[in-house]
């Protein structure tokens, strides 16, 4: 993270520069009072996680959450999108479907085993940890004096909010500073049928039925991830790709999954989206490309995009304004607003890493700036991800693309190499696959081959990748990590041994043991 310098300027859009001042603090007789001193929207991870620092810094503190059903239905409790509908079940899920696998290996070292799954005991055993999760943040507000509002937050001027619970009761509450953790939710697209016949990730993880025959439209981490665990668990699966998988990752990577999938069962419709849905009378989806019919599944997944829930909180009451085109608001450095004392973090923001960690760190920062004196502001540069595709994927850093449209591609060298499991070595049906995991290191060579991006496909690839993004934070360098003695044998040791350069029509072989 970076300091904040005294009059920062802002970044360039209507947000203000650091230099604007927050409403200063009531003081003196007749000084303005408020009935809270920081009001969070969102009860998600980035604004739990701020509340409970300001709490802990003496400040009088409230939280609203209020999940609106889905189209299909369906709504949860406090905790937000990762908890409830997205990190934690996907993950679990992905977890699940990976063992199936994972005895095709055990048999290679000895093992004979015989099991079956249930999709619904996954699902109910999966909802009941998510619920002891949304239990525990409900009683961590609690013993924190925090105030819940389990009520839907509208602006009514700049320092008040309405609050309906929707049952009839309509609560005002004013603040001094507010914060916008409100997020995003899945958006549709705008194919006729597509609320009526779809669900999304809204719906898929607390779905008792099992998926069925399934249709994913979209080429997102979302829509891959969950196409992998369906497909995983057994069932049929068809990915709909309007152009290209996994925008805004690594292009190399991004088709390695591809490939991995499909060798695993996901079938992928390329070039091609949907133009309208029809629900049958048995519960199934019809559905329709350029007017034709195209098939008919038990499930249809919609995984094109996410909206932010802005537009839904009457922000111009409070003198803000929101980007129609994505639902988000625009913040500068410090989290800021075009309102000096009304802040964002999270998916909610426009041009921010859409990361559960990401909305947590930035907001407890901001909590730190607003009620400890602290000045450290948020560093989005080297944010590591995962993704619980199949195979999975670890990323920091620049992608190929990325660093040779910043530094020149003469100075960007690429290293990489094949890295196979070795619980993957005794299965033969992995062999016959052409099952492979893949390590890629991308450096600028001007800077003594600086580290820039990190790309890592394989088991636990999140794992691997945690450790490496802190290398690359602090500026590791090529020779470094050569320097660095691997532990032997693991997976990840193959990072300290690569010496091969990508170069374009040469062939990467197999290393040995």
């Amino acid at each position: 993270s970076v300091d904040l310098a005294p009059g920062g300027a802002a970044l360039p859009h209507s947000a203000p520069s650091l230099s604007c001042p927050a409403r200063p603090a009531p003081s003196g007789p007749g000084a303005m009072s408020y009935d809270y001193d920081y009001f969070v929207i969102g009860g998600g991870s980035g604004g739990l996680a701020s509340a409970k620092i300001a709490a802990d810094l003496g400040a009088k503190v409230a939280v609203a959450d209020f999940v609106k059903p889905s189209p299909a239905g369906t709504t949860w409790g406090l905790g937000g999108t990762c908890v409830n509908v997205g990190c934690i079940p996907k993950k679990l899920m992905h977890i699940s479907a990976l063992y199936r696998e994972m005895q095709s290996d055990a048999n290679g070292v000895g093992w004979d085993t015989k099991s079956s799954h249930s999709w619904g005991d996954m699902v109910t055993k999966v909802n009941n940890y998510i619920k002891s999760l949304n239990w525990g943040s409900k009683s961590e507000l609690r013993s924190k004096n925090i105030k819940y509002y389990n009520a839907f937050a509208t602006f009514e001027d700049a320092h008040t909010v309405l609050l309906d619970d929707g049952k009839g009761k309509v609560e005002k509450a004013t603040f001094k500073y507010c914060l916008i953790a409100c997020g995003g939710r899945p958006n549709y697209g705008d194919y006729p049928g597509a609320k009526e016949c779809c669900i999304s990730s809204d719906d898929i993880f607390w779905q008792k039925k099992p998926p069925g025959k399934t249709l994913v439209i979209g080429a997102s981490y979302i829509a891959l991830e969950c196409a992998g665990f369906i497909a995983g668990l057994g069932f049929d699966v068809t990915v709909m790709v309007r152009s290209i998988l996994l925008r805004g990752f690594d292009a190399d990577m991004a088709e390695r999954i591809g490939t991995f999938m499909e060798r695993h069962g996901v079938k992928f419709a390329r070039e091609m989206v949907p133009s309208k849905f029809e629900k049958l009378s048995d519960g199934r989806v019809r559905v329709f490309v350029n007017g034709k019919e195209y098939g008919v599944y038990d499930t249809v997944l919609m995984a094109v995009g996410r909206t932010g829930c802005a537009g839904q909180l009457n922000v111009k009451a409070a003198g803000l304004e929101y980007l129609e085109k994505n639902g988000k608001i625009k913040v500068n450095e410090a989290d800021q607003t075009s309102v000096p004392h009304i802040y964002a973090v999270g998916d909610v923001c426009d041009g921010k890493p859409e990361l559960t960690p990401v909305a947590i760190q930035a907001g407890r920062f901001l909590a730190r700036r607003l009620f400890g004196g602290a000045k450290k502001l948020m560093d989005f540069t080297d944010v590591a991800t995962a993704v619980f595709t199949p195979i999975e994927f670890g990323t920091v850093g620049l992608s190929e693309d990325a660093a040779k449209e910043k530094f020149g591609k003469e100075r960007v060298k690429v290293y990489h190499t094949i890295a196979s499991p070795l619980e993957w070595s005794t299965n033969n049906h992995r062999s016959a696959d052409g099952d492979e995991g893949y390590m890629k290191l991308i450096v600028d060579r001007a800077d003594n081959e600086r580290v820039v991006g990190v790309h890592i496909l394989g088991p636990n690839a999140g794992e691997v990748i945690q450790g490496l993004a802190v290398a690359v934070k602090v500026g590791v360098t090529k020779e470094q990590l050569d320097d660095t003695v691997g532990i032997h044998p693991t997976f990840a040791e193959a990072y300290t041994t690569i010496t091969d350069e990508k170069v374009q029509g040469a062939m990467l072989k197999k290393g040995g043991c």
